[in-house]
């Protein structure tokens, strides 16, 4: 009887508890519904007020270095300047009456080229249209001028008290101007973009990875939260070797101004690993000047000349069809080769007669060559092809730049009926004595390294490892392409010939009397497309490959120069920046160690040069020599300062100077040419160089206001 009075009691407090919910949800869809139509809007402006969109952080940009840890491409800090007119209210609108005629005697002193009066414009104008974002300065500063700037009255004062503030971009600096430009790489101007060279081949590590930053309102208040770090990129350390790379770019262009060249090229790799210490490729511009256009050194498809009747009577001698005894006539320098005249360069003077296979590279006879491979190959030059494609020559390097090539050598080929298809007799002799192909230099001088380095070819290689934060994250090792290119024999035979070439034959000029030197010259006709070689002016490949000493080879070495018209010789105009080059990589090896040159009674005392101060510190501090200066900072931590060096008994006194505008001529005197040139070039001045030494004399006078395509010369003594 009680639990069915009680069942009556609970029933209809459940039902209530039902409807009640029920009700409630219904109001509560009814309410969502309302919101997502009626009051969408509403509440999407709401919430875009409590947060705001993404922001992304970009990561610091990797740098490249040389071989001995120098910087050659870093990511610098650069700023432009901005005033706040609306920011610090009627306090700071006093102050900035009373400051504003100094503020704008120090900007002019900071940046001389735009007068005090007219800064004062400029900034009333900005005040009297109470802009938040009024440009101080039309362009980016360093981090140096944009300190100074930061320490003027109003200026140095907080962000929203004066309402001086910066935007800071990374921008890409390489403290060695043009060097190596084209191998090191160019970025496209403020986008933070990889144009060419190692800078795009290795973009994706050096980039880094972009980090995510979002700004909410809590409490009436912006918070910046960090969602993602920025992760910074890596640094590369390469092969180039900044002391190599200068000389052998100022022996190139030294030659193409004395023979009025149109490209030059020079490489230098190390012979057991394949390093390549120095690369340079400058083509003559339309102001008359040389500069690093196109990296021609990998890209460059041209017929090489008679570098290539090495590997063409290599091939004969590895096949044992000759040895070096055998005799071949050339007769007076003229051949009939199936209708085409070979012709020797000495023919006019009648030729070399009789001589034997190593005397053919000696005098890089054509006849003699060609007349070689036709009398063997002739009838079988698919033989004499796969011969050159095993010495390595045809091998594609897979190089690390963009516009790198592989090198072009056409293998016969015949039809069902057995004629051959993309072949004449004449393609043979042609094709021995180095026409008929397209080989880049780089190709040719893996093949001159392999040579040098008892016959085992290594792949050139431009990037020793990948470092971060201090730590080797990955190693590029040496690799081997083939272990032996040919026999033993044939290697002895061939190395000894081209030691006499350089001793006895057409490249003494490559040759020096401190140590021996091998290799060969190379001087070809350049076709002009479907004009042949025959159009107009002829344009000649001048060339020489070898390496150095040639009884412990230790560097191999190219050049290859374009010219056009009469004279050309490979031998006496590339074999001589070849030699250039090999002095002075010998001389640098072999300084003493300065400890050597003191003595317990003596100081040792250098010259010091006017420029970056910085690196002269830490020179004189590793020679154990007082410096005396105004200024704090380490050679280590980058940036150069600029300044003085005067010497005072055995102290040398070192002086920061008052930094240029990147628009003004900055003063180089007493600078040495290196440092002179880098200021000028960062500032877009072309810079012309006349002598040695330091600068005494620079036709710009400094304070002068940069104009677009201005020319520098400087005189040095």
């Amino acid at each position: 009887m009680s639990s069915q009075f009680e069942r009556k009691k609970i029933i209809p407090r459940y039902k209530i508890f039902a409807y009640l919910m029920l009700v409630i949800g219904i109001v509560i869809l009814c309410k969502a519904l309302w919101i997502s139509t009626v009051e969408r809007e509403y509440w999407t402006q709401v919430s875009s007020r409590l947060k705001k969109d993404s922001v992304e952080i970009s990561p610091v940009r990797g740098n490249i270095l040389s071989c001995d840890g120098r910087l050659m491409a870093s990511s610098l800090p650069e700023f432009k300047l901005f005033m706040d007119f609306k920011a610090g209210g009627e306090k700071k609108d006093s102050l900035w009456n009373v400051k504003i005629d100094s503020i704008c005697e120090g900007l002019h002193e900071i940046f001389p080229e735009k007068s005090a009066a007219e800064f004062k414009a400029h900034l009333e104008e900005g005040h009297k249209k109470m802009s938040q974002n009024w440009p101080i300065w039309h362009k980016r500063v360093p981090y140096d001028i944009y300190s100074q700037v930061k320490k003027l009255p109003v200026f140095n004062l907080p962000k929203f008290k004066g309402g001086f503030h910066e935007l800071e971009f990374n921008a890409r600096q390489r403290p060695f101007g043009s060097l190596a430009r084209r191998t090191i790489g160019d970025m496209f101007g403020a986008k933070d973009t990889a144009r060419c060279g190692l800078e795009l081949s290795y973009d994706s590590i050096l980039r880094g990875k972009k980090g995510l930053l979002k700004r909410r309102k809590v409490m009436n208040k912006y918070l910046s939260i960090t969602e993602m770090d920025a992760i910074d990129g890596a640094d590369i350390v390469t092969t180039i070797d900044v002391g190599m790379q200068d000389l052998a770019e100022r022996a190139v262009i030294d030659e193409l101004r004395e023979i009025n060249g149109n490209v030059g090229v020079a490489i230098v790799m190390e012979v057991h690993t394949g390093d390549i210490k120095a690369i340079v490729n400058m083509t003559k511009c339309s102001d008359g000047e040389y500069r690093e256009v196109k990296n021609n050194a990998v890209a460059d498809l041209l017929e090489p000349g008679s570098v290539f009747k090495t590997a063409s009577l290599m091939v004969a001698l590895d096949d044992g069809v000759v040895d070096t005894t055998y005799m071949v006539e050339t007769g007076s320098g003229i051949w009939d080769m199936y209708g085409a005249k070979m012709r020797d360069h000495n023919w006019h003077k009648g030729g070399y007669q009789t001589i034997s296979l190593p005397r053919t590279l000696e005098v890089s006879s054509n006849i003699g060559v060609s007349r070689i491979i036709d009398r063997f190959y002739g009838k079988n030059p698919e033989k004499f092809v796969e011969g050159i494609n095993r010495l390595g020559l045809s091998a594609d390097l897979h190089l690390p730049l963009v516009g790198a090539t592989a090198p072009r050598i056409r293998m016969p080929k015949k039809n069902n009926r057995g004629q051959y298809v993309n072949w004449s007799k004449t393609a043979l002799p042609w094709m021995s004595i180095g026409y008929e192909t397209q080989i880049p230099p780089i190709s040719t001088l893996t093949f001159y390294n392999a040579i040098a380095n008892n016959g085992k070819m290594v792949r050139p290689r431009f990037v020793q490892r990948i470092v971060k934060d201090g730590e080797v994250i990955q190693e590029f090792p040496t690799e081997v392409i083939k272990e032996k290119i040919c026999k033993e024999k044939t290697l002895h035979e061939m190395q000894t010939i081209l030691e006499h070439v350089v001793s006895q034959g057409l490249g003494k000029k490559a040759g020096s009397p401190s140590f021996k030197v091998a290799g060969k010259t190379g001087t070809a006709q350049v076709s002009k497309g479907a004009g042949g070689y025959k159009t107009g002016m002829t344009n000649y490949l001048l060339s020489f490959a070898g390496y150095f000493p040639a009884d412990a080879p230790r560097y191999s070495c190219i050049v290859c120069i374009q010219k056009s018209g009469l004279p050309a010789s490979g031998g006496g105009m590339s074999g001589l920046v070849f030699h250039n080059i090999a002095e002075g990589i010998m001389a640098q090896s072999l300084k003493l160690d300065v400890a050597d040159a003191r003595d317990s009674t003596s100081i040792l005392m250098p010259e010091v040069k006017n420029g970056n101060i910085l690196a002269a510190d830490y020179v004189l501090s590793h020679l154990g020599i007082k410096a005396n200066k105004d200024w704090s900072g380490s050679y280590l931590d980058g940036n150069p300062i600029w300044g003085t060096a005067k010497r005072e008994k055995d102290v040398v006194a070192l002086a920061k100077t008052p930094a240029y505008s990147k628009n003004v001529v900055p003063d180089v005197s007493g600078m040495g040419a290196r440092d002179a040139v880098y200021l000028l070039e960062t500032r877009g001045v072309k810079v012309r160089l006349a002598g040695r030494g330091k600068v005494h004399e620079q036709s710009l006078t400094p304070g002068h206001l940069i104009r677009k395509g201005e020319t520098c010369v400087l005189k040095l003594d």
